[in-house]
């Protein structure tokens, strides 16, 4: 590279790794490629709160060409990395149907995240969405309050507690936050909005195969939650493996090995993760080894082996047996772009070091669990701490003055506002295996799809062929 040209760098992912990344490189005047499948940055610990009905998706996900808007030399691309060619230091992408972009790059960060796992039974995933994006949250959203509308159509008893019966597998963060909200809009803010039902009778079942919820954060802290979403009417079914999923319900199977099985109308999926494609992808170029949920193993400085200009960050990688979460990706994110800076000014990298900010969840209206660095909270001083610290994380001052606006609406009042919600399948951007997301998911290009040469026509005098193979007049 010539002593003029300006150091190349392309980003993959826009996430929680890709965007601190971004800005820092953007800062110090690098010549710098966002390479994202979606136009947004999601703040996903709080997509529960989209799903019912607390938050609308724009307050949570901000567009990421205008977070960077004041980085001039900042590019943002909306595309699908499709594959990498290390050793040209190109990224290739495909955004038009039958049409590919290449990327060159002097530095490489990928941060693409993870996916839902269903543990190798894909089948599950039609009937038991999981939560990684915004049309996650809004087919969780369309489950969720449907269920109660079909509910008030039925005569029949069992019918009702059927539809009114929702089990949630995975006692983590996610899907403890999802059953206690589950049970406040029910409990709370629908009471007066029906006829045939009482919202307040829902059932919520929350299923985990471990001892207790929240196991990561400790036995007093796990046992504290457990108290308290019992006390807001969840059942807890601790010690309890799901084996089967179909549309009536699920199928389950305890530790000492007997077998149960729970009716219901709506079943979530809380549980695993697998890294994206893109973690594969790298470790079959590069000789790394991968994990049992595919994530890549990388070099102290989040390096690939034989690679040093290429960085592999957040859920996508495996090092030190850390958590998948924002943080890791953002201090990830943050160690890269620093270790680039560092090189261009002649000096060397130094190994990636976690700083553990703690966990937290919220387990209902002004109750939370917080674990941090030693400090163990719950109940309301755990719901202040988990207040500041998601309000900090939020981007952009609009976004944390209409989260604070909407969360005292709800927990102070009653309000859940964002409760619109589509009778069809949403289909869209949802985290599914390709298989089935193949049949729900609509095509974004349908007339290009169905003709891959139709853009060849652009800027030619004959008129193209009509996709509906009709005659032109």
């Amino acid at each position: 590279m010539s002593a003029t040209a300006p150091h190349r760098v392309v980003v993959v992912g826009g996430g929680f790794g890709g965007l601190p990344a971004t800005r820092v490189l953007g800062s110090a005047g690098l010549d710098v490629t966002l390479i994202d499948r979606r136009n947004h940055h999601l703040f996903q610990p709080l997509l529960y709160q989209v799903a019912t009905g607390i938050l609308s998706p724009g307050e949570i996900a901000p567009v990421l060409r205008h977070l960077l808007r004041r980085y001039k030399n900042v590019r943002v691309i909306l595309s699908d990395v499709t594959g990498f060619d290390l050793e040209a230091r190109v990224v290739h992408t495909a955004t038009i149907p039958g049409e590919g972009c290449d990327y060159p790059y002097d530095s490489l960060i990928v941060a693409a995240g993870a996916g839902q796992s269903y543990f190798g039974h894909d089948e599950y995933a039609l009937i038991a969405p999981g939560m990684k994006t915004i049309d996650d949250a809004m087919e969780l959203r369309r489950r969720v309050y449907g269920a109660l509308e079909i509910a008030e159509t039925r005569t029949d008893p069992d019918q009702q507690r059927f539809f009114m019966t929702f089990v949630i597998v995975g006692g983590g963060p996610t899907g403890v936050e999802l059953a206690g909200q589950i049970r406040e809009l029910t409990a709370r803010s629908l009471t007066r909005d029906f006829r045939t039902i009482d919202p307040s009778s829902v059932r919520v079942v929350l299923m985990d195969g471990g001892k207790e919820p929240l196991a990561n954060f400790g036995d007093r802290l796990s046992e504290r939650a457990a108290h308290e979403l019992e006390k807001m009417g969840v059942e807890l079914r601790m010690g309890e493996r799901v084996v089967g999923v179909d549309a009536l319900g699920v199928d389950t199977e305890g530790t000492d090995g007997q077998k149960g099985r729970v009716e219901c109308g709506t079943t979530i999926w809380a549980a695993g993760v697998q890294a994206s494609p893109l973690a594969g992808m790298l470790a079959e170029a590069t000789g790394a080894p991968t994990d049992r949920a595919g994530r890549v193993a990388v070099l102290p400085d989040l390096t690939l082996p034989g690679h040093p200009e290429v960085f592999a960050v957040g859920d996508m990688v495996t090092i030190d047996d850390l958590p998948g979460v924002c943080e890791v990706a953002m201090q990830g994110g943050l160690h890269a772009a620093n270790t680039i800076k560092r090189r261009l000014k002649g000096r060397t990298g130094v190994p990636f070091k976690y700083r553990d900010l703690g966990s937290a969840a919220a387990i209902g209206r002004f109750k939370a669990i917080v674990s941090v660095r030693g400090l163990r909270l719950s109940g309301f001083p755990g719901w202040v701490v988990w207040l500041f610290v998601h309000v900090a994380f939020l981007n952009g001052f609009g976004h944390r003055l209409m989260a604070l606006w909407r969360w005292s609406r709800s927990m102070l009042g009653h309000a859940r506002p964002e409760r619109v919600f589509s009778v069809g399948h949403t289909g869209g951007d949802l985290s599914l295996p390709d298989d089935v997301k193949a049949q729900v998911m609509p095509k974004p290009f349908p007339i290009l799809e169905s003709d891959l040469g139709l853009i060849d026509h652009l800027g030619r005098h004959d008129a193209p062929p009509d996709p509906a193979g009709h005659d032109a007049v």
